[in-house]
């Protein structure tokens, strides 16, 4: 059953912290690839907080036994829902600097929110959820960064390590944009070749933006969303080298910005459950196309 998270927001987040976005470099183009949307609701429980931020995130994947045999048997996910319900009531924790291989940033940000207050943190889990049961009824093994189970987190660095000592195939962030009014559709941020400190990308660049590319494609064929109009030149693909997510990954990784939650029509799809399930639906072919080469 599709997951929605149906609980009322009643707080605003606070607008997204990180540095504006570099200029866009198109790697590649999209392509169209079939998908077919989900558009039944469902409903999901929350886990309350328990973990440390401090300790070394443990996030748990079904049995592998106990998933069905498909065409991603074999084959390990890790989502990285973007930021933390809770990352607002603990903003001197998330504002301490970390390494990102090039330089420092930020643990964490709050992330950005709709209008009417429906939080980025919310939307990225919702839709993480819905993003694990396809691929999961796909075979695939699938871990979470976190599971709204921390007070805060984890930082940046160490959902990037998450992937790595998963040995991920590929690894997905899973956001929605804090941008201006008018400023509509998705972008999917593909990792820059850096090497600098603990940054190397120059293994992951060209399997990453394999990744990104299918990942659009879908997106775009499934959802009915159009590719950004303010990043990416209409690719809907955009390339970032001051992101510690991406710059510390050492298996294949993008970003994807679902919409602009500051723009009241993109809002409105945000806020809608069945887009969600579109969203992810989209996403989820497009990792599958990705791994199955």
């Amino acid at each position: 059953m599709p997951y929605d998270d149906s609980v009322p927001p009643t707080r605003r987040a606070r607008p997204l912290l990180a540095a504006a976005a570099l200029a866009a470099l198109c790697l590649t183009t999209i392509t169209g690839c079939g998908g077919s949307p989900d558009t039944t609701d469902g409903a999901g429980a929350k886990v309350s907080a328990s973990a440390s931020a401090s300790a070394s995130a443990t996030p748990e994947a079904s049995p592998t036994a106990s998933l069905p045999q498909g065409p991603l048997t074999g084959k390990t996910v890790v989502i990285d829902p973007g930021h933390n319900p809770r990352n607002r009531e603990h903003t001197k924790e998330i504002n301490e600097q970390v390494d990102i291989g090039t330089g420092r940033k930020e643990c964490d940000t709050t992330g950005t929110s709709t209008d009417d207050g429906y939080a980025e943190a919310r939307f990225t889990l919702d839709v993480s959820h819905r993003l694990r049961e396809l691929l999961q009824a796909q075979g695939a093994r699938v871990l979470l960064t976190h599971d709204d189970d921390r007070p805060f987190g984890p930082c940046i660095d160490e959902r990037a390590r998450i992937g790595n000592e998963a040995k991920a195939d590929a690894v997905v962030s899973v956001h929605a944009d804090g941008s201006a009014v008018g400023n509509r559709g998705f972008h999917v941020i593909l990792p820059a070749a850096v090497k600098g400190g603990g940054a190397d990308t120059s293994k992951i660049v060209k399997s990453s933006a394999d990744l990104g590319a299918r990942i659009a494609g879908h997106f775009v064929r499934t959802t009915g969303s159009a590719p950004s109009n303010y990043i990416g030149g209409g690719t809907g693909l955009d390339t970032r080298d001051d992101l510690g997510g991406l710059n510390l990954s050492t298996v294949p990784k993008v970003f994807v910005e679902c919409g602009n939650m500051r723009d009241p029509k993109d809002a409105a799809l945000l806020t809608d459950a069945r887009w969600r399930q579109k969203a992810a639906q989209g996403m989820a072919d497009g990792i599958a196309a990705h791994l199955k080469g």
